[in-house]
C-alpha cells in the first residue's frame, strides 16, 4: 500500500480507508469513527483567565525591581511616619503598565477561532447509498463527499472523481490561480501545490464538480497541522525586552553593590544603622529609572498611532520596536509582492509577439479577432454591481479585463455573437469550445493549451486574411511561446472557424478540427508597481528581501528578479530540496537563498528559525492560511489586512490595511525612530539618575549630610524625568535613518559609546549639583539641599536637547518638537511652584533661596549647553580627521 493517499490508485484508497465509493459508509460505521477519531473541528487550548495573564505581565525583571523598592520604600515611609505616598506613586505606574499588557495578550488563541470560522459548515455526503447534508463537523474518515462549484472544501480528501474541476488553494498553496484536479495517482514525494489529485479543507472549489474520499479531517488535515502548529510555535520576546531586561539586572545590581557599600561605609563612620538604611534605600531609588517601564511602554503606543495613519496596524505594542531591529523580510509573492489578479502582458498575433500598451489609442486591427475569440470562450462573466470588475477563473477575467482596456466588454461582444452551444473544457483536451450566431453562419471559438490547440488548426488568421499554416509558422509560434514560458507567463492559445450548421453530435472530434490560428495571450499575476522602490529602500537599509510562495519556481524567480529581490550569485531553492537539508545545512545556506519556491508551511517555519539562528531579526508578510505559523514564529508577523486570511491577520503583530510591500518599509522606518527615541529616553533618564548616585555616594563617602532627601529623588525620577522623556517620543526621524545598518539584535542597550556618554552627562551633573550644595551649604543644609535640587532639575532641561541629537547642534530642529517644549514648560513650572510656594515647599522640604542664590542655579543649570555643544564640535573636528 502506497504511503501517500495521492500515489495510491483509487481502489487501494477505497481499501484503506474501508469504504464504498458508490454507498458510502453506513451510519453505524460513521458513528463508531467519529467517536474513535472526535469531531472534525480544531482543538482548543484552555483559556487562561484575565487574572492569569495580568500576573504575567510582572515577569518583567525591571518590574520585579520596582516592586522590590516600592516595598522598600513603603517599610522606610511607615518607619520614618512618612507615609507611603512614594510607594503607592510606584505601583500605580508598575499597574497601569500591566493592564495596558494584558489588552496586547492571547493571539494564538484568537488564530484557532479564524481557523474554525473558515471551515465549512455543511457539506454533502454519501452514506448508506443516500446523499445527505451534514454538519462538516460530523465527517469522518472514509466518508464520500460530493463537491460542486462554490463549494468550501470540508475535509482533506483523495479525489475519485473529477470533471472540470479548479479547486482555489491560494490560502494553502500560495499560488493563485485554481488547480486543476484529476483522480489518476502520482509518483513521487510532492509539495502541497502538486497533489493535482487532492483537495484539502479550507479551500475553495472554483469550477466543475467532484467526489472524494475523506482521508483526514480535524487536526489530522493540512489546516489542522497549521493549526496545532500555531499552538506549539513559543512566545518570542522583542530586542527591547530582551535589552530593557538585561538593562534592569545591570542597574538593580549596581544598585545593591552601591548600597550595601554605601551603608559599610556610613556605619564605620559611626552613624545610625537606620539612618543609613534610610540613605541607602534613597540611592537604591536613584538607581533604579521608575518610570523607564512606562515611559518605553507609551512611546511604543505613540507609534503605533503614527503608524496607524501609514496603513500598518500594530497588534502588539513591542513589535513597533523590532520593526526597526528587522534585518530580514520574507514576503509571500501572491497578493504581497504581486497584485493577486492575473494579467495579460504579452499578445503574439500577425506573426509579432508585442506588449500590451497600458492604454487602446485607435487601431485595433492587430488583435481585435484575437481579443474577440479570447472573450467568446470564455465562462467569466461581468459584476452585477460592477460592470468594470469580472469574475471567474482568474486567466478567464484576464482576458475580459484586456478586454475591457480595449473597450471589448463581453454584454456587448455577446450581443453581437450570442452563444448557442458549447464543450465545455476538460484536464484530457485541454480545449474549451463555444458556438455563436455571426448572421448566417455559425462561430466556432477555441481556446486552451498551444500544443493541443496548434493539432487541430490547419490554417492562420495574418494580415485580416486566412491562408494555410506552414511549418515556419510553427516555428515563430513556438519560439514565441518558449520566449513567455521563460519570463514566467501563462500561455493561452486561440482559434476560430467558421461552419454552416451545428453537428448532429456536439463532440469535440467534429468540432476542434481544421482550426484557424489566430494567436496567443501570455499573462502572469504581476507585481505591484511600488514594491521595486521598496525592495531598493530595504538594501540600502541593509535589510535582506527574501521570497517564500507556494508557486513554481520558474515564476517566482521571474518576479524576484524583476523586483531586485534576486540578484547576482543569489540563489532558488524548492520544497523538496529545503527538505533533504538538515537543519545546519539550511542554516548554512539561508544568507544566499533569495527565492524558496513550492514550500510548505513547515518549510516557511523552518526558514524562519534558520535566519533566527543566524541572529537576524525576522520579519515575515503573508496573507494566507499557509502562512500563520510562521507569522507568529517571525520577531515580526505582518500580515495582509484587504486579501489576508482571519488567521495570518489573527496570527500577526502588524496588519497592513493597503496590502502594500511599500507599507512595510514605511514601518520599519518608524520603528527605526521609536527605537531612536527610546535610546534618547534612557540616555536622559539615565544620565540624570547617575548624577544623583555620584552626589549621595561622594557625599557619604566625605561624611556629609546628604544633598538630595528621598522625596526629591523620587519627584526628579518620575516627574522631572518622565514627562520630557515622554516628549522625545515625538521627535522626528533623523535623515539618514534608512541608510543606516540593523541595529546588531545581539547587541545591548549599553553599548561602549553610549555608556560612556551617558557617563560623561552623569559627571557633568554630578559636579555642577556638588557645586551647588557647597554654595548653599555656607547658609545652612536646608538651602543646600534646595540648591541641589533645583540645578539638578533644571540641568536635565538643558542637557535633553543635546542628547536628542549625538552630532547634530541644538538649534538644528529644536522647534520641530512641540511636545517637548510643552514638556519643559510643565516641568519648569511645577519646579517652581514647588521652590516657592509655602505649603508645597514644606512637603518637599525645599527653603526660600536669595537672588544670589538663583543666580548660582540658573548659571550652573545653563552650563550644560555650552559643554555640550563644544563636546560636538570636538566630535566633528576628530571624524572629519
Amino acid at each position: 500500500m502506497p504511503k501517500n493517499s495521492y500515489n495510491a490508485s483509487i481502489e487501494e484508497v477505497e481499501h484503506q480507508f474501508q469504504t464504498n465509493t458508490t454507498s458510502g459508509l453506513s451510519n453505524a460505521e460513521a458513528k463508531e469513527r467519529l467517536l474513535k477519531n472526535g469531531y472534525n473541528e480544531f482543538e482548543k487550548k484552555k483559556h487562561r483567565s484575565l487574572i492569569a495573564k495580568f500576573f504575567d505581565q510582572f515577569k518583567s525583571f525591571m518590574i520585579l525591581v520596582l516592586l522590590a523598592a516600592a516595598i522598600i520604600s513603603g517599610i522606610v515611609g511607615l518607619l520614618e511616619g512618612e507615609g507611603i505616598s512614594d510607594a503607592l506613586i510606584i505601583l500605580i505606574i508598575v499597574i497601569l503598565n500591566a493592564i495596558i499588557g494584558v489588552f496586547q495578550e492571547a493571539k494564538a488563541e484568537k488564530s484557532l477561532d479564524a481557523l474554525e470560522k473558515m471551515s465549512a459548515p455543511h457539506c454533502k455526503v454519501i452514506r448508506d447509498g443516500q446523499v445527505v447534508i451534514l454538519e462538516s463537523s460530523e465527517l469522518v474518515i472514509g466518508d464520500i463527499v460530493i463537491l460542486e462549484t462554490g463549494d468550501m472544501v470540508p475535509a482533506d480528501m483523495r479525489l475519485i472523481e473529477a470533471i472540470n474541476l479548479k479547486i482555489q488553494e491560494a490560502a494553502l498553496t500560495g499560488e493563485s490561480v485554481p488547480e486543476e484536479k484529476f483522480t489518476q495517482p502520482i509518483e513521487g514525494e510532492l509539495a502541497l501545490g502538486d497533489q493535482h489529485n487532492m483537495a484539502f479543507s479550507s479551500s475553495n472549489v472554483a469550477y466543475g464538480r467532484g467526489k472524494g474520499i475523506v482521508t483526514a479531517t480535524g487536526m489530522q488535515s493540512e489546516v489542522g497541522k497549521i493549526a496545532s502548529m500555531i499552538q506549539s510555535v513559543p512566545e518570542t520576546k522583542t530586542p527591547m525586552q530582551q535589552r530593557l531586561n538585561k538593562l534592569g539586572k545591570i542597574l538593580a545590581v549596581s544598585a545593591l553593590i552601591i548600597c550595601v557599600a554605601i551603608f559599610i561605609v556610613g556605619v564605620l563612620y559611626g552613624r545610625g544603622i537606620l539612618e543609613m538604611f534610610m540613605i541607602a534605600v534613597s540611592l537604591a531609588a536613584a538607581a533604579i529609572p521608575e518610570g523607564l517601564p512606562a515611559v518605553s511602554t507609551i512611546v511604543l503606543a505613540v507609534g503605533v498611532q503614527h503608524l496607524a495613519k501609514r496603513n500598518a496596524i500594530i497588534r502588539k505594542l513591542p513589535s513597533v520596536e523590532t520593526l526597526g531591529s528587522t534585518s530580514v523580510i520574507c514576503s509571500d509573492k501572491t497578493g504581497t509582492l504581486t497584485q493577486n489578479r492575473m494579467t495579460v502582458v504579452k499578445l503574439y498575433a500577425d506573426g509579432k509577439l508585442q506588449d500590451v500598451p497600458n492604454s487602446y489609442e485607435g487601431n485595433l486591427n492587430t488583435h481585435e479577432n484575437l481579443l474577440r475569440t479570447a472573450i467568446l470562450a470564455n465562462d467569466a462573466r461581468q459584476s452585477n454591481e460592477n460592470k468594470k470588475e469580472n469574475i471567474g477563473d482568474p486567466t478567464e477575467t484576464a482576458l475580459l479585463d484586456l478586454g475591457l482596456k480595449y473597450g471589448m466588454a463581453k454584454d456587448k461582444v455577446e450581443q453581437k455573437y450570442p452563444r448557442i452551444a458549447e464543450i465545455p473544457f476538460d484536464s484530457d483536451r485541454k480545449l474549451m469550445t463555444t458556438i455563436h450566431r455571426e448572421t448566417d453562419k455559425l462561430l466556432v471559438a477555441v481556446k486552451g493549451g498551444l500544443d493541443e490547440l496548434l493539432t487541430c488548426c490547419n490554417r492562420i488568421y495574418e494580415d485580416e486574411k486566412i491562408r494555410p499554416l506552414t511549418d515556419e509558422d510553427k516555428k515563430s509560434i513556438f519560439e514565441a511561446n518558449t520566449q513567455m514560458a521563460e519570463n514566467a507567463l501563462r500561455v493561452l492559445a486561440v482559434a476560430f472557424k467558421l461552419i454552416d450548421s451545428l453537428p448532429e453530435e456536439m463532440i469535440p472530434e467534429l468540432l476542434e478540427k481544421e482550426l484557424i490560428f489566430v494567436g496567443m495571450a501570455g499573462m502572469i499575476d504581476p507585481p505591484r508597481e511600488e514594491v521595486k522602490a521598496a525592495v531598493e529602500k530595504c538594501r540600502n537599509a541593509g535589510i535582506k528581501p527574501v521570497m517564500i510562495t507556494g508557486d513554481h519556481k520558474i515564476t517566482a524567480i521571474a518576479i524576484a528578479q524583476s523586483l531586485g529581490i534576486m540578484q547576482k550569485n543569489d540563489r532558488a531553492f524548492t520544497g523538496l530540496e529545503i527538505e533533504k537539508m538538515s537543519e545546519k545545512e539550511l542554516e548554512k545556506n539561508v544568507p544566499n537563498i533569495a527565492v524558496y519556491a513550492r514550500v510548505s508551511p513547515e518549510h516557511k517555519v523552518r526558514i524562519v528559525k534558520a535566519f533566527q539562528q543566524n541572529n537576524n531579526i525576522v520579519a515575515m508578510t503573508g496573507d494566507g492560511v499557509n502562512d500563520a505559523p510562521a507569522l507568529k514564529l517571525a520577531d515580526i508577523g505582518v500580515a495582509m489586512g484587504i486579501t489576508g486570511t482571519d488567521v495570518s491577520k489573527e496570527a500577526a503583530d502588524v496588519v497592513l490595511t493597503d496590502d502594500n510591500f511599500a507599507t512595510i518599509v514605511s514601518a520599519v522606518e518608524e520603528g527605526r525612530r521609536i527605537y531612536d527615541n527610546i535610546l534618547k529616553a534612557i540616555q536622559f533618564m539615565l544620565s540624570t539618575n547617575i548624577g544623583e548616585i555620584l552626589v549621595l555616594f561622594i557625599a557619604v563617602m566625605a561624611n556629609w549630610k546628604s544633598p538630595l532627601l528621598p522625596i526629591h529623588i523620587l519627584w526628579i525620577n518620575l516627574v522631572t524625568d518622565s514627562l520630557p522623556a515622554l516628549a522625545l517620543s515625538f521627535d522626528p526621524a533623523e535623515a539618514d535613518i534608512m541608510q543606516r545598518k540593523p541595529i546588531d539584535s545581539r547587541k545591548g542597550i549599553m553599548t561602549r559609546p553610549f555608556t560612556i556618554r551617558i557617563f560623561l552627562q552623569g559627571i557633568m551633573i554630578t559636579v555642577l549639583t556638588l557645586i551647588a550644595y557647597s554654595v548653599g551649604l555656607q547658609t545652612n543644609i536646608e538651602t543646600a539641599q534646595t540648591m541641589t535640587f533645583a540645578v539638578l532639575a533644571f540641568s536635565q532641561m538643558v542637557i535633553i536637547f543635546s542628547i536628542r541629537s549625538g552630532y547634530h547642534t541644538v538649534f538644528n530642529g529644536m522647534f520641530k518638537n512641540k511636545f517637548l517644549l510643552i514638556a519643559i514648560a510643565i516641568v519648569f513650572a511645577l519646579m517652581i511652584v514647588v521652590l516657592l510656594i509655602p505649603a508645597l515647599q514644606s512637603v518637599f522640604r525645599v527653603t526660600s533661596l536669595t537672588n544670589t542664590h538663583w543666580y548660582w542655579v540658573i548659571g550652573l543649570s545653563l552650563l550644560p549647553f555650552p559643554i555640550t555643544e563644544m563636546a560636538k564640535l570636538i566630535r566633528k573636528i576628530v571624524v572629519k580627521k
